[in-house]
């Protein structure tokens, strides 16, 4: 009698905290919808009255504008509004596709108009005969002087099969020129190079995660096969910023076995977490893998640089990757437009996120080491999350030095190029291709009629060193010392040309054959310098070294 008491007591217990937790939830919900209700209402009437009373008129659309990225501001750097003009850049992020003339674009040195870049190959820029350098003076009858790139390049951009008029300025030409161009649409291909370097290993370069990336790089390797006794493969992901999820999916299937788990995404509603798998037969399970990975190496490109290293599939050579373990979704917001937002974070198959970055109120904060945890690989390696992608052999590649960092930055290595052009019709194939110790010192002349001054480190630790000395009453007794020292520095630094002639000769070359053989040709003269490529050959043709690495 006691016991059935006590058990009627207890369900009544129960059903009133039910009751009472249904309450709260309900209450909750109606408190959070009453904020979000009374703010925007509080909004519109701001809204209105700025528009209506404030003493100079006010564009709407700017105004507003203006707000929306405030607010997303106060999130992560990637949570974005997309409003309808800004729709074809972000289309080209997800197809690499946009139509258009088919040219990079930049300011000029004076920044007073746009220069072409890279004429991508096949496209009209370069089929109508622009080139990298070339100065774009008008659109359409219109002056371009002042205009931004995201101006002119919105400009460019069109309807496949419309024509657009360009007048371009061409150093070495006397007198502007015009040029009709046909609008097409522009497809950026994703693996711009494939080959063969060494005897036997096929390498391939990923640049972005747009759309059939997976299937492109599958394409490219079957057809080394085809050719060649491939026997090991090198994927260059260096760069790669990221894309699409499922591509990253198909990427690591090309490697990995079908019904394998690639990565979860857990967001902050649970019945919204999902699992993605392969799907297909590999192209190949077994010939040895080396991934090359940077600091710009992020998001879709770690997750399948991840996957290998947590298959233990293959090795990875280069420096940590950038650490983003975010996934972004698009929603319609109305009038063409849309928000790109952050919706929950992946996870790969030893369970780690390799998000390192933590964002409150918009302001990233680096995840402490203390909080990385560990996980294990199939083989039990130890792996951390927290920090990106850590490569399985480093590979650190010296710094550019002040001088080689300033000939970019003042575009000289670009206008020696395209002087170099001018004078020069054609060059050798790009993988023959010389730089001689004429080219060098015919580019010592270049520089000698223009300012490539730059500021060393020790440069600038000496004028702070002199205004303490002179702070605190001591600059008389050193002044003699920090003189000498300055005459010093400044005589070495004339040395700077020869002392870094090595990789200011890699960088020109890479300029100059870019001009003739375009994107291809750039990256393919890159491939006979590269500390990475070069571990990641040593690594694959040492057998016991490639397993134990993987032990």
């Amino acid at each position: 009698m006691g016991s059935s008491i006590l058990k009627r007591h207890r369900k009544k217990t129960i059903l009133l905290a039910v009751a009472f937790v249904g309450v709260f939830t309900i209450s909750t919900d109606y408190n959070k919808y009453f904020e979000i209700a009374k703010n925007l209402e509080i909004f519109a009437n701001l809204y209105k009255e700025l528009n209506t009373s404030y003493v100079d008129e006010v564009e709407p659309a700017q105004l507003m504008r203006t707000g929306i990225d405030a607010m997303l501001e106060s999130l992560d750097p990637y949570t974005n509004y997309i409003s309808e003009a800004e729709m074809e850049g972000f289309r080209l992020q997800i197809t690499g596709k946009y139509g258009g003339i088919g040219a990079g674009i930049r300011k000029s040195k004076d920044d007073d108009y746009v220069v072409i870049t890279d004429p991508y190959e096949g496209f009209p820029a370069q089929k109508s005969g622009l080139q990298a350098g070339d100065m774009i003076i008008s659109i359409a009858g219109k002056s371009a002087k002042g205009k931004s790139t995201k101006e002119v390049s919105e400009v460019l951009k069109g309807s496949p099969g419309e024509e657009v008029s360009v007048t371009i300025r061409r150093p070495g030409k006397t007198g502007d020129f015009d040029v009709a161009l046909t609008r097409e649409e522009v497809k950026i291909p994703n693996v711009p190079y494939s080959g063969m370097v060494g005897d036997n290993t096929a390498y391939i370069t990923l640049t972005t995660f747009s759309e059939r990336a997976g299937k492109n790089v599958a394409d490219a390797l079957e057809k080394l096969q085809k050719d060649n006794d491939v026997k090991s493969i090198i994927l260059d992901l260096r760069g790669n910023g990221g894309g699409l999820l499922n591509e990253a999916i198909n990427l690591s299937n090309i490697f990995i076995p079908k019904g394998e788990e690639v990565v979860t995404t857990r967001s902050r509603n649970i019945e919204r977490d999902r699992t993605f798998k392969t799907l297909n037969k590999p192209v190949t399970e077994e010939l040895p893998l080396a991934i090359l990975i940077d600091g710009s190496s992020a998001s879709a490109s770690e997750i399948v640089a991840g996957v290998i290293q947590d298959f233990d599939r293959g090795v990875l050579v280069g420096v940590e990757s950038y650490g983003k373990g975010l996934v972004q979704n698009t929603r319609d917001v109305g009038y063409g437009s849309k928000l790109k937002l952050t919706t929950a974070k992946y996870y790969i198959p030893s369970g780690r996120c390799i998000q390192a970055v933590n964002y409150k109120d918009g302001k990233s904060q680096n995840i402490k080491d203390s909080l990385h945890v560990e996980f294990k690989t199939r083989n039990g390696r130890t792996v951390l999350d927290g920090s990106g992608i850590a490569p399985d052999v480093e590979v650190k590649i010296p710094a550019l030095s002040n001088l080689s960092r300033t000939l970019l930055t003042k575009n000289l290595i670009f206008d020696y190029a395209t002087a170099y052009k001018l004078k020069t019709p054609t060059i050798a194939p790009a993988a023959e291709y010389k730089f001689t110790e004429a080219d060098f010192k015919d580019f010592e002349r270049f520089l000698s009629t223009h300012d490539y001054s730059y500021e060393t480190k020790s440069e600038k630790e000496l004028e702070q060193l002199e205004t303490k000395a002179k702070d605190e009453n001591y600059y008389d007794a050193v002044k003699t010392d920090l003189e000498a020292m300055k005459r010093k520095i400044v005589e070495d630094k004339k040395k700077d040309l020869y002392k870094y002639k090595d990789q200011i000769t890699d960088l020109l070359k890479r300029e100059i054959v870019g001009r003739y053989y375009f994107q291809k040709g750039g990256i393919e003269v890159g491939l006979s310098n590269d500390p990475d490529i070069e571990e990641a050959l040593n690594i694959l043709n040492d057998a016991n070294r490639y397993k134990s690495i993987l032990k």
